[in-house]
């Protein structure tokens, strides 16, 4: 797969859980940061996804954000 089938206009977000040895464990989002998909890669894969995919890290207060929107669906809390 030589191309990414994702438009380049849309951003895409990286936002890294867990960084061992063997494996890279990381929340993936395009255009809207709170709407993810769980990946893990070993960090060659990593590194080679996020370069192909031009991603934007998450800052720790955009993170802080996703966590507050999860929580208000998660258990209907308002914040």
């Amino acid at each position: 797969m030589s191309q990414s089938a994702i438009p380049h206009a849309l951003k895409r977000y990286v936002r890294v859980r867990e960084r061992g040895e063997r494996f890279i464990e990381f929340d993936f989002a395009i255009e809207n940061p709170e709407l993810f998909v769980e990946l893990i890669m070993p960090p060659v894969a990593f590194e080679e996804f996020c370069d192909r995919n031009n991603v934007t890290f998450m800052s720790d207060e955009q993170a802080k954000a996703v966590d507050i929107q999860m929580e208000k669906w998660r258990y209907s809390v308002s914040h």
